[in-house]
C-alpha cells in the first residue's frame, strides 16, 4: 500500500511497468492481495471518521492546498502521465489542468450542494419541520483506467473527498506511478490527515479484492465486460457501484454546418490520445449533400498529423498491445465487409517489425509492454452492423457514413448500445441544441467535441453499455453521499392519524377534509 503510514507485513510480489513508447522499464510496484487491500480499507475507515467530522470549510481548505500542490508539481505529474501512457507532454499537461479545474470546483461547491435544506411538509405533516441532508458514505473504492490516469479517476476521488469520504484507489496496472504520485502529493499537502487517499496496486485480482473489501461504494472506469465482473462481486454484499464503461460516440454533421470547424474537431476528437478517449469521436453521420467535401477536409487534416517516435508528435503510441489488436480487427473486418479507407487501412494497423518513420506504423519491440504507433484511419461506407460501428475501437480510427437527413443521423446515432457522449455540428445553434436533445448520450457538445469535459459543474456519465451513475458537478458530489431525511415535530397535530387513540369520528373528519382538498386541487 502507498499512503501516509508505513507499510506493514512482508513485502509482496512486484510487477514492472514499461514505457509504451520504447518498452523501457519505468518502475516496480507491489502486487497487493486481499490482506493488503483490507489493511488499506481499515486505514481509510479510521481516517474517515475525522475527515467527515470536519466542517465543509476545513475540508475545502485542505483540498485547495492539495490542488495548489498539484499545480506547483504540474511538470512532474505530467511527466509521470506521459511516461506511463505514451501520450505527448502537451496532452498530459492538459489532463492535469482539467483535473485542477474539477478539484477546485468540487472543493468550493461541496458545502453549497450538500448542506442540509428544508423541504415543505405538505398537508399531512404541517406540524413537522422537514429537512434533508447528504451524509458521506464512508470509504470509497476507486478502480481507475489507463487512458487518462489522473483526470478520469479524480472525477471520483476529488468529489468523494470533497463530500467527506476517504478513498482507496487502485490505478490501472499500466499507470500505477501516476496514482502513487497523486497520493504522495495529498499526503504532503495535508499531513495532519493521514489515510485520506491510499493506493493499492496490481491487476484484476487487486481490483476484485477492493470490490470485496467492504468499501461503502465502488467507482469503476473500464470496459463493460469488466464492469459486469465488478458488479457481480459488489452484488454479493450489496455494495453500490458507479460504472463508467466507455462509448461509441457519434458526431452529427448537418448540411449547413461549418465544415472546416467540424473537420478540425472530428480529427482532434478521433485522433488525440491515439483515439483512446471514451468520449471522443468514433462514428460520424454527415448529411449526404456535404459528405464528400467533409471527408476531404477530414483526410487533409488527419494525414498532416505527426505520428511516431518523433519530436512534437501529435499523439503517442497505443498504450497497450491489446488495443492495437482491437484496432486492426475492427479495420480489417470493416474493409472486408465493404467499407472504404480514405486514409490508412490494413497497412496502418499491421504489427510487424519496426519500420521507417515514413511508413504507416512503427512498433517498438524493446519491452514486453511495447505498443504501436498507429497512423490515422478514415473509413467511409462502413456497414452499421460491423464491429467498427458497434464496438468501442479506442484507436485513431473514425468512420464517416453518409445519411439522407438529420433524422436518419439521430436514428443511427441512437441505435448504439452505448450512450455516453456525442456532438452536433450545425450552423443554427438552436437547431443544434434541439438535435442534441434527441440524442440518448449522457453528454452532448454542439459545435465542439468534449466541450462538457472542461465544465466541472456538468455531470458526466452514460447509460446502456456505457454504464450508470454520474461523476462531476453536483450529481457527482451527491453520488458519494447518502441522503438523510429528518422530521422534527413542532407541535401536536390537530388529528393524529398515527395513533391508535385517535377517535374514529375525528379520523373520519380528517379523511373527509383531505379528500375534499385534493378533489378541488
Amino acid at each position: 500500500m502507498t499512503g501516509t503510514d508505513e507499510d506493514a507485513g512482508p513485502r509482496p510480489a512486484t510487477f514492472t511497468v514499461h514505457s509504451p513508447a520504447g518498452g523501457d522499464p519505468l518502475g516496480e510496484h507491489p502486487v497487493h492481495g486481499p490482506q493488503d487491500v483490507a489493511l488499506a480499507v481499515e486505514r481509510a475507515r479510521t481516517a474517515a471518521a475525522g475527515w467527515a467530522a470536519l466542517s465543509a470549510a476545513h475540508r475545502r481548505d485542505h483540498l485547495l492546498r492539495w490542488k495548489r500542490k498539484l499545480a506547483s508539481s504540474l511538470d512532474a505529474v505530467a511527466q509521470a502521465i506521459a511516461a506511463e501512457t505514451g501520450k505527448p507532454r502537451g496532452d498530459a499537461v492538459l489532463e492535469v489542468i482539467l483535473t485542477l479545474e474539477h478539484l477546485d470546483w468540487a472543493a468550493r461547491n461541496a458545502d453549497r450542494v450538500l448542506r442540509g435544506r428544508r423541504v415543505r411538509g405538505g398537508l399531512l405533516a404541517v406540524n413537522q419541520r422537514a429537512t434533508v441532508a447528504h451524509r458521506p458514505l464512508g470509504v470509497i473504492g476507486v478502480i481507475g483506467p489507463w487512458n487518462y490516469p489522473l483526470y478520469t479517476p479524480m472525477g471520483s476521488i476529488g468529489y468523494a473527498l470533497a463530500a467527506g469520504n476517504t478513498v482507496v484507489f487502485k490505478p490501472s496496472e499500466h499507470t500505477p506511478g501516476t496514482g502513487v504520485l497523486l497520493a504522495e502529493l495529498l499526503a504532503s499537502a495535508v499531513p495532519e490527515h493521514a489515510g485520506l487517499l491510499t493506493i493499492v496496486t496490481g491487476a484484476a485480482a487487486t481490483g476484485e479484492a477492493l470490490a470485496r473489501s467492504g468499501v461503502d461504494k465502488v467507482a469503476f472506469t473500464g470496459s463493460p465486460g469488466t464492469a459486469r465482473k465488478v458488479m457481480a462481486v459488489c452484488a454479493r454484499s450489496l455494495t453500490p457501484l458507479l460504472a463508467e464503461c466507455g462509448g461509441k460516440d457519434a458526431t452529427i454533421v448537418t448540411v449547413d454546418a461549418d465544415l472546416d470547424a467540424a473537420a478540425d474537431a472530428v480529427v482532434w476528437g478521433a485522433m488525440s490520445n491515439a483515439g483512446q478517449t471514451c468520449a471522443g469521436v468514433e462514428r460520424v453521420y454527415c448529411v449526404r449533400e456535404v459528405h464528400a467535401l467533409f471527408c476531404r477536409k477530414v483526410v487533409e487534416r488527419a494525414e498532416a498529423l505527426r505520428v511516431g517516435p518523433v519530436p512534437d508528435a501529435d499523439y503517442g503510441p497505443m498504450t497497450t498491445p491489446a488495443q492495437t489488436a482491437v484496432v486492426r480487427r475492427h479495420v480489417d473486418q470493416a474493409l472486408a465487409a465493404g467499407a472504404r479507407a480514405l486514409l490508412g487501412g490494413t497497412a496502418s494497423t499491421s504489427n510487424s517489425a519496426p519500420a521507417p518513420a515514413s511508413t504507416s506504423v512503427s512498433v517498438s519491440t524493446s519491452g514486453p509492454a511495447s505498443g504501436a504507433y498507429v497512423t490515422p484511419v478514415v473509413l467511409v461506407d462502413v456497414p452499421e452492423e460491423s464491429a467498427a460501428m458497434t464496438e468501442e475501437t479506442f484507436g485513431p480510427v473514425v468512420a464517416i457514413n453518409a445519411v439522407a437527413s438529420t433524422d436518419e443521423a439521430v436514428q443511427r446515432a441512437n441505435a448504439s448500445p452505448y450512450a455516453l457522449a456525442a456532438s452536433v455540428f450545425c450552423h443554427d445553434r438552436r437547431a443544434g441544441a434541439a438535435i442534441a436533445a434527441r440524442l440518448r448520450a449522457g453528454a452532448v457538445s454542439v459545435n465542439s467535441v468534449l466541450g462538457f469535459a472542461a465544465v466541472p459543474a456538468l455531470p458526466f456519465g452514460g447509460s446502456g453499455e456505457s454504464g450508470f451513475g454520474r461523476i462531476h458537478g453536483a450529481d457527482g458530489l451527491r453520488a458519494f453521499t447518502a441522503p438523510q431525511s429528518v422530521t422534527v415535530q413542532r407541535f401536536a397535530p390537530p388529528v393524529d392519524l398515527t395513533s391508535f387513540r385517535t377517535p374514529s369520528a375525528a379520523r373520519a373528519r380528517a379523511v373527509a377534509v383531505a379528500r375534499w382538498l385534493h378533489h378541488r386541487r
